[in-house]
């Protein structure tokens, strides 16, 4: 969802607050793509400090559908972000990527709620995401998922440094 911040323009210390929903039934991530669920809406505060200075505050909960990292069943995962970001509004596309400060969710005077979202959820993700503390995994052999069911596959590591013993016995097995 796209705001115009123009109208905070029309005189220092202007104030507005914005409720909105967001966009989309699911988010994309470095895991893939997971579904949204329990969204509530994107609350904001922007206020016009000056010399086209914008301070932003809010907050975003929701909880996501977020793959286990052992075993692939979906974990809900709940996220209460807080949004705090100053929007200097008198620089340039060029002069935000010189200051390696780019700021994608700012397209002109519009911002993109959704994408400012995004990128405060990435850098709160978690490293990893377990259905639980003692998750088995699953099978590397045939895919089994181990909380649910056991299966007959070797998981016998061998030592390589018993390779060449081990080579030996396949030659007198063969005989």
């Amino acid at each position: 969802m796209l705001i115009n911040l123009t109208e905070l323009f029309t005189r220092d210390g202007k104030e507005k607050d914005y409720t909105l929903s967001l966009e989309g039934e699911t988010i994309s991530l470095p895991e893939g793509v997971c579904s949204l669920t329990d969204v509530k809406p994107v609350r904001l505060h922007v206020v016009n400090t000056g010399d086209r200075m914008l301070v932003l505050s809010g907050s975003a909960a929701f909880a996501l559908m977020i793959p286990c990292s052992r075993c692939l069943e979906l974990v809900k995962v709940p996220f209460s972000l807080t949004l705090d970001r100053v929007l200097d509004m008198s620089q340039t596309e060029e002069d935000r990527a010189k200051d390696l400060d780019e700021q994608p969710y700012l397209q002109g005077y519009n911002l993109d709620v959704d994408q400012l979202v995004r990128d405060e959820l990435l850098l709160n993700l978690p490293m990893k995401v377990l259905c639980d503390e003692d998750c088995k995994g699953i099978c590397n052999r045939c895919g089994a998922n181990l909380n649910h069911e056991t299966c007959d596959c070797d998981r016998s590591v061998p030592d390589p440094r018993m390779s060449v013993i081990q080579d030996i016995f396949k030659q007198f097995k063969e005989v």
